[in-house]
Formats: structure tokens, C-alpha cells, sequence
């Protein structure tokens, strides 16, 4: 059974936690990591716990050929009230412990190679630590897709867009449903649909893209 390794399904009604049976479903062995509750309990926001992780899984599980970064540090500020603790913060969570767990990945997949999907958001404005540690994420995912793929890794980053998780009050609900073509909003199952594919044998021809998985949402600009 293939095992797969899920970061950030700490909410039971995140994306991450969307994705957990999804993939069970799909005969995935699914771990889970966060900071509680979950099979693996792992700060990411230190320099070793990226790598911690995935040694600890690989030697009680044996190889982790799909993981899942759904982790993410989150507290909404601008470009005149982001303070440097909190710019660096952001970033050690979003963009460097990704890095870190993509690069331990790599050094234990199997030889049939494997997959990474990462979450990614457009949030800038007002929100500039999180954008910025999340446009160096995109990066990071693109570089792995180039240089992985001799490895038959495949890596790619999913922006789900707004995916009702709780939230949304009912008045942003009620702004954003007009802005999906699809007529209403996302949830965690349609993403959870998305990765199961990305992360299958067939879906793992594609590769080093951004994908908006919105319902059409971005269609907008």
C-alpha cells in the first residue's frame, strides 16, 4: 500500500483533513502531521523538524511516495505594521519548512519515484507575509518539479481559491458565491479530487505547475 503524508490536517474541516479519506479511499496509506492531534505531532517552524518528520515516518512506515503541504503560518498584516519576527516566521513555516520536507522526500523515495503537492493562496494585500512566504513556496515546488524529475518526482501547487472551511461569515459567502461561474463555493472535496488525481500513477505526468483549482474563480481578472 503506497503511503501517503498529509502536513497541516490539524482543523477536521480543512482542506487537508478533506483530503485524508479521499485518498484512503483511493488505497492510500494516509499519515497525518501538525503540531497536535494528529500521527505525527511536528513543529515545522524549526530548522529540524522538517527532517524529523520524515525520518520518523520512513523508519516506522517505510518510504512516503506522495506528501501533501498543506501547513501553513497565517496572521494577516500590511507593509507598514509586518514586523521582521513575523515576516520571518511566515517564512519559516511556509517556505522553508516546505523546502526542507521536499528535499528529506526526495532522499527516501522509492525507485518508481513519487509525487508532492503543495497549497498554495493569492493572498497579498493586507495579508503580506503569508503572500510573500507563499509566493516562495511556488518557486520552491517549480525548482522541485525541474530538478526531481530524474527521480520520477512530480511536483506541482494547487490554489484552491476560497474554499468555505468555516471561515466565512454568511456576508463574505454571500460576496464571493456571484464571483464563481460555477455558482457557489468550493469545498474540500472538489480539492481533495484534484490531488487524488495529481498524486496518482497517471496524474503524475503533470507537473511544475501552478494549477487554480477554483471553479473558475481567477477567471475573473
Amino acid at each position: 500500500m503506497p503511503l501517503a503524508l498529509i502536513t497541516g490536517a490539524g482543523r477536521a474541516n480543512s482542506i487537508a483533513a478533506g483530503v485524508v479519506p479521499r485518498l484512503r479511499a483511493d488505497g492510500w496509506h494516509v499519515l497525518t502531521s501538525d503540531l497536535a492531534d494528529a500521527d505525527y505531532p511536528c513543529d515545522l517552524s524549526t530548522p529540524t523538524g522538517p527532517d524529523d518528520l520524515i525520518d520518523a515516518v520512513h523508519r516506522e512506515h517505510g518510504p512516503v511516495t506522495a506528501l501533501i503541504l498543506s501547513h501553513a503560518h497565517d496572521v494577516e498584516s500590511g507593509i507598514l505594521d509586518t514586523t521582521a519576527a513575523s515576516f520571518d516566521a511566515h517564512v519559516a513555516v511556509n517556505a522553508r519548512a516546505s523546502l526542507l520536507l521536499i528535499a528529506a522526500f526526495a532522499r527516501q523515495v522509492p525507485a518508481d519515484g513519487g509525487a508532492i503537492v503543495a497549497f498554495t493562496s493569492d493572498h497579498t494585500t493586507g495579508n503580506l507575509p503569508y503572500g510573500a512566504s507563499k509566493g516562495a513556496l511556488d518557486r520552491i515546488v517549480i525548482s522541485a518539479a525541474r530538478e526531481l524529475g530524474p527521480r520520477g518526482i512530480s511536483a506541482n501547487t494547487v490554489n484552491p481559491g476560497p474554499i468555505d472551511t468555516g471561515w466565512m461569515d454568511g456576508d463574505l459567502r454571500e460576496h464571493l458565491i456571484p464571483a464563481h461561474p460555477l455558482g457557489r463555493l468550493g469545498t474540500p472535496r472538489d480539492i481533495a479530487a484534484v490531488v487524488s488525481f495529481l498524486v496518482s500513477n497517471e496524474g503524475r505526468w503533470v507537473s511544475g505547475q501552478l494549477l487554480h483549482t477554483d471553479g473558475g474563480f481567477s477567471a475573473r481578472f
